[in-house]
Formats: structure tokens, C-alpha cells, sequence
């Protein structure tokens, strides 16, 4: 009886409770450790011969498990039980009509308390909606918390025969972007650039949902619905009834491509150009390159070198232009690849052609934007560059082999303690791939250990005008920082929401907005974005309507003094809105 049993047991190897693996570990253990045999081993545990031969030979080729795997402490994955305990409660409370904060509060004062992720897990479990932080009776598309609960309705064209006459918001100054909107014709770039749209919302809408969340400084395109839920003013500006869901939006940003983005900065800029935002006689541009990190694991996008992290990493390299007249964003790309990047200096030439009929007087850029045969190609379309030359080894020992009476001292226009450079020009100078000859200038003095070497096509400018020029273009990578803290254009998720070269469109669209906005406050046309954002387009108010006129009323702030002797316009009719016109009041 025992041999059956135990032959019985050996049998069943894989699926012993714990007691018989522990048995099995006590026979091998003999027989690995203290050298009994198979028989001694098998006798002293119940098993005959042939099982513990059997049980050694399964041990030895890894078929026997005698340990149960290692997990993490606490509950075994997919139980809560603590949710499940209170899961009942929780629905009852959100029939009342509680949100989850209310919900965890009234749970941590009955004793069972239950932070606010899970109440919202439970929720979501339970087929709950989000809820209305100011619910409107008509709101609700739930029976079972009429009134707060909501699936998000669509977004449709703003009825202003339904629209409240009289309604509170906690971003009426972002209404204050509207006269400029007008003023740059927004439906009309729109339209030129033939952007879709759709049976219910038009182009302009779909932009204009979109560039709500530059202005308000809305981190992702998915934190959308903090202003669909919350306030009004920013479908307002969109001409909705409420702002576009997440997904809605993503869908949109990818039936654009780089040709939408394209046209419609070739009209903006040449709004841009009659407005005062953008300088045609002059025409001189910085150039420079940004890389977007991305935060997932995404093959289709290339490594380029993140500055901020000083490595490559895999990221979306983007491409912008700023007028060094009045430090305003004219262009940006974002559809770049390394075979093309190159080239992007021609690609803006081309379109600034475009859009004010010449090329560009001169771009000033880093030394790693293009290369010597594209520096030609703008010599030769009659396009001045100043740019920087790489220190090979043989220039530094051309450098180092100079005496100091080679240099002479010039003195700067600028600020700071870097105003006396030394300098070393040279002229006719041949560069690889290069088809003419360049004017080198090697300047110490600049606040860098090594010194700056600078080569140009413009042989009739002075050093020190050349030196102030690039002195200037500098500061170009701090005002790109601003651009993009101000704008959110760094904040690529693990899925990428969002068309990255219309995001990129929007900031330059944003940007020239806040510019337009700055010059008619006083004292803050020189302003970085976020400024204006912070001090300004988040006040609150009150929307009023009456018959063809809406009226933002702007509460009091600290800043009220300055609205007040701001230069907007008295009246301004907004197209969006079948050409009612806008108007404002303060507090």
C-alpha cells in the first residue's frame, strides 16, 4: 500500500501541494547532500528506487519545481481588497451626485478610506463619467447622477441663441488674442492653406481648439478636457459649443500635412510683414535646430544630439527662423529627416521668397545647421551668411602659430563685461566644397575659452558690426527656451498625440499672437511669452452677450492698470462668430 502510494506521488511530479514538495526537497537533499543512496534515501521518505531515480534525474534536467516563484508583497496581482470592500459604498456615493475627492473624504470619515485613484478606477470600472465642476441642469446625459455626470458631448458649431446671456469664466483674458486673430485674417490663412474641415466644425474651429491650449499653456493635447469641462472662453474663441475631445483632435492634427503647415505660414508671415511683426527691408534671420525628445520606444524616429541631455537620443528634430528685427518665430518645420536637414536653410529661403517676393538678406546660424556646398548654393542665389567655422586641428595650429600683434582690439555696442574682443580677419580664404573664397574673423575675448572663429560672404560690412551680428544671434537659444516652455512644444508622451510639425506651427502662430498682444500693453513689447499668459490671458471675467455685441468684462487684478490703458480696439466683429463684434470692460 505504501509502494503504490509513493509510486502514485511520483507519478504526479508537477502538481504536488507544498507538503509533498517539501518531501520531495527532504529525499533530495539526502541524497544530493548527505550521500545515501537511491534506496537509503527513498526508504528513509516513503519513496521506492525507481521514484527517487526518477526524482533525481527530473531535478537534474530542471523538470522539478520545489519553490514557489518569488513575488512582490502584499496581495496576489489583480485583487483590492480594499476597493472591493467599499465598492458598493462608492457607487451609492457617486448616485448622490459626489465627485472623487468628495467620495474619498466621505469614505476616510466612515473608516474605510480609499485614496482618490481608486475611487476613480471604480468609477471607470463602473461605466461612470467624469463630472461638471459647474453643472448645468440640460448638461447631463446620465440618469444616474443627473445634472453633475457627463460622457463629454460633441463639439458643434456655437448656437448663440442657446448661448447664456450672462456667464463666468476663469480665462476671459484669453479673449483678449481676438482682435489679432482678425487682424491676421486667421480664416482666411485657413483657408488658404486649405486646411479640412469637417460637416459640424469648420478649419478655423479646429485651429482654434488647438491653439487654445498654446495660449493657456495646456501641457498635452490629452489634459484638453481641464477646458472643455471647466470654461467656456475657450470654445468661445473656437466659435463650439464645446471644445473637441483628445481623440478628436488627434485625428484631426494627422489629416494635415507638412504642405497645410507650409502655406499657412507663407500668408501668415506676410500678414505678419504688413502688421509690423516681421521685418521685410531688413530681413536678417537666425537659424537653428531643436531636437523634441521622444519618451518612448518608437523605431520610426531618428537619434539626434539633445543639448539638454548632452546625448543623442531618439527625438523629432524640429527647424525655426526668427526674425533678429523683432526676435518674432517667421517659420518652423518639424517634418526633417537627416538625409534633408541640410538643406533646410534653402527650404527657408524658398519660402520666405515666397511669401514676401526677395530672399533673405542674411541668415545667421551655428556652424552644424549646413555645410560648405549649401553655403555656396546661397552665395550663388545672392544670399549673405555668417555662420561659424569648425576648429579642425590645422586651423588651431594656424591660430596658435599668431602673435598678439596679429589681433586688434575693437569695443562692442552691448551689455556686459565681454565688450572688448580681439580680433583676427582674414580674407580670400577657401573652405572644402566651398566654390569661392570667405571672410574669416578669429575674435578672443568672447567669453569662451577657445576662440570663436566666424566666416562670412559679406565682405562689406565692418568686424565690429559682424561680431554685434553674431554677438546677437546667441541669444537665440534662450529665446527658443522661452518659446518652447511657454508653449509646451517639449512635451512628447511615450505616444505621441499629437502631428508634431502642426504643433510646432501652432507655436509660431501662439507666438506671434503674445508679440501682438505685448505691443499694445505698455511696457511689455520685449516680454517673453509666458508673461503676457500668466499676467494676462488667465483673468477672469464674464462673458455677456447681447444681441450682436459680446462683452468681456476683465475682474480686477494687479495688473488691471495696464489693460486699461492698453490700445485695443473699441469694437472688433469676429468672423467665427457670424461678425458680431467683441468688446471689452473691466471691473
Amino acid at each position: 500500500m505504501a509502494a503504490r502510494s509513493a509510486q502514485h506521488e511520483g507519478a504526479g511530479l508537477f502538481t504536488a501541494p507544498a507538503q509533498v514538495n517539501h518531501r520531495r526537497y527532504e529525499a533530495l537533499r539526502a541524497f544530493f547532500v548527505d550521500g545515501l543512496s537511491y534506496e537509503q534515501a527513498g526508504t528513509r521518505f516513503g519513496y521506492t528506487r525507481w521514484t527517487m531515480v526518477n526524482l533525481v534525474r527530473d531535478y537534474r534536467a530542471g523538470k522539478v519545481e520545489l519553490f514557489a516563484p518569488p513575488r512582490r508583497p502584499g496581495p496576489p496581482p489583480g485583487t483590492a481588497p480594499a476597493k472591493e470592500k467599499v465598492r458598493g459604498r462608492v457607487v451609492g456615493l457617486r448616485r448622490q451626485g459626489l465627485s472623487v475627492y468628495e467620495i474619498s473624504a466621505r469614505l476616510a470619515t466612515d473608516g474605510t478610506p480609499l485614496n482618490r485613484t481608486s475611487v476613480g478606477q471604480i468609477l471607470t470600472e463602473e461605466g461612470f463619467g467624469r463630472l461638471l465642476r459647474h453643472p448645468e441642469p440640460e448638461a447631463s446625459i446620465s440618469p444616474g447622477t443627473a445634472g453633475r455626470d457627463t460622457q463629454l458631448p460633441r463639439a458643434a458649431t456655437l448656437d448663440f441663441a442657446t448661448w447664456p446671456a450672462r456667464v463666468h469664466t476663469r480665462m476671459a483674458g484669453l479673449l483678449l488674442a481676438v482682435p489679432d486673430l482678425v487682424a491676421l485674417d486667421l480664416p482666411g490663412l485657413a483657408q488658404q492653406a486649405s486646411y479640412p474641415g469637417t460637416r459640424v466644425v469648420p478649419a478655423t474651429s479646429w485651429l482654434l481648439s488647438l491653439l487654445a491650449l498654446k495660449l493657456t499653456a495646456t501641457r498635452r493635447v490629452s489634459h484638453v478636457d481641464d477646458l472643455l469641462l471647466v470654461d467656456p472662453a475657450a470654445s468661445l474663441l473656437a466659435g463650439l459649443t464645446t471644445m473637441p475631445k483628445k481623440s478628436a483632435l488627434t485625428a484631426y492634427s494627422y489629416r494635415t500635412s507638412h504642405n497645410h503647415q507650409r502655406a499657412f505660414l507663407a500668408g501668415l508671415d506676410t500678414q505678419m510683414i504688413s502688421t509690423g511683426l516681421a521685418t521685410a527691408e531688413q530681413a536678417i534671420f537666425d537659424l537653428d535646430f531643436h531636437a523634441v525628445m521622444h519618451w518612448g520606444e518608437d523605431p520610426a524616429l531618428e537619434r539626434h544630439y539633445v543639448p539638454t541631455r548632452s546625448q543623442r537620443a531618439r527625438s523629432v528634430l524640429t527647424f525655426f527662423a526668427q526674425d533678429s528685427g523683432t526676435h518674432n518665430l517667421v517659420y518652423a518645420n518639424a517634418d526633417l529627416s537627416k538625409a534633408t536637414q541640410n538643406r533646410e536653410a534653402i527650404a527657408f529661403c524658398d519660402h520666405w521668397k515666397n511669401a514676401s517676393g526677395t530672399d533673405p538678406h542674411m541668415l545667421v546660424m551655428d556652424q552644424k545647421v549646413t555645410t560648405h556646398a549649401v553655403l555656396g548654393e546661397l552665395d550663388e542665389r545672392g544670399v549673405k551668411f555668417l555662420t561659424l567655422r569648425m576648429r579642425s586641428a590645422s586651423l588651431m595650429a594656424y591660430i596658435n602659430g599668431l602673435a598678439p600683434s596679429d589681433y586688434k582690439t575693437l569695443t562692442l555696442d552691448r551689455a556686459g563685461k565681454y565688450t572688448r574682443p580681439r580680433v583676427h580677419e582674414s580674407v580670400g580664404v577657401k573652405l572644402r566644397d566651398y566654390p569661392a573664397t570667405v571672410r574669416q574673423l578669429i575674435v578672443t575675448g568672447l567669453g569662451r575659452d577657445a576662440p570663436t572663429v566666424i566666416i562670412t560672404n559679406d565682405h562689406t560690412s565692418t568686424a565690429k558690426q559682424l561680431i554685434e551680428r553674431y554677438a546677437r544671434r546667441m541669444g537665440i537659444e534662450q529665446r527658443l527656451a522661452e518659446i518652447i516652455r511657454a508653449f509646451h512644444a517639449d512635451a512628447l508622451s511615450s505616444a505621441v498625440n499629437l502631428n508634431v510639425d502642426l504643433d510646432i506651427m501652432l507655436c509660431v502662430l501662439a507666438q506671434a499672437l503674445l508679440a501682438a498682444l505685448g505691443a499694445r500693453l505698455p511696457g511689455y513689447a520685449a516680454v517673453t511669452p509666458d508673461t503676457p499668459q500668466r499676467r494676462f490671458l488667465q483673468t477672469p471675467g464674464e462673458i455677456i452677450t447681447t444681441g450682436d455685441t459680446i462683452t468681456i468684462r476683465l475682474d480686477r487684478r494687479a495688473y488691471s492698470p495696464v489693460l486699461r490703458q492698453a490700445t485695443l480696439p473699441a469694437a472688433t466683429p469676429v468672423p467665427w462668430w457670424g461678425n458680431r463684434t467683441i468688446r471689452y470692460e473691466y471691473a
